[in-house]
């Protein structure tokens, strides 16, 4: 297994994890990123502006997806970048991928000079909640302006302290 940033050839693999794993968890709903205009096109998404946002995949000896994590600037708190889509292939969690994904995202936004980390779930997702919350995200009010707002969790860490 290797980590990467995302490409365009990734796009069609991720779009379709994501929505399973939302249908799963009966997510597939409106007010989450399964209706995103973007989630078809992630790569361009990302690699749109990458001074303040990226994606990076875990793929296997053929170039499989088997999960991501990206970041991208939040504007609800100063200095704060959002964590978004951690998402993970059924046959590749509970292997220590999502810590290591996590571990990424945080290492990979603190580089481009966040002190924050914002990210929103839902309390069907409490596997994802133990991981963020082991993890030293604590949990806030819902913050104002959401774009998801089927949402009902919120957390913020402070990545100085990392």
């Amino acid at each position: 297994m290797k980590f990467r940033p995302i490409q365009a050839k990734d796009d069609a693999q991720l779009a379709g994890l994501i929505r399973s794993t939302l249908e799963t968890f009966h997510l597939d709903l409106p007010g989450t990123v399964y209706y995103d205009s973007e989630l078809d096109h992630l790569s361009d998404f990302y690699q749109g502006k990458p001074q303040e946002r990226a994606y990076y995949v875990a793929v296997d000896d053929q170039d499989r997806v088997l999960g991501g994590v990206g970041y991208t600037a939040f504007g609800g708190f100063d200095q704060c970048a959002e964590l978004q889509k951690l998402y993970l292939v059924p046959q590749a969690q509970g292997q220590g991928l999502g810590r290591k994904l996590m571990e990424l995202a945080m290492d990979k936004a603190k580089e481009a000079g966040y002190q924050k980390l914002y990210l929103e779930t839902h309390s069907n997702l409490a596997t994802a909640i133990i991981l963020y919350q082991k993890y030293g995200f604590r949990e806030i009010p819902r913050p104002e302006n959401l774009i998801h707002t089927t949402m009902d969790r919120f957390f913020l860490k402070d990545l100085l302290n990392t």
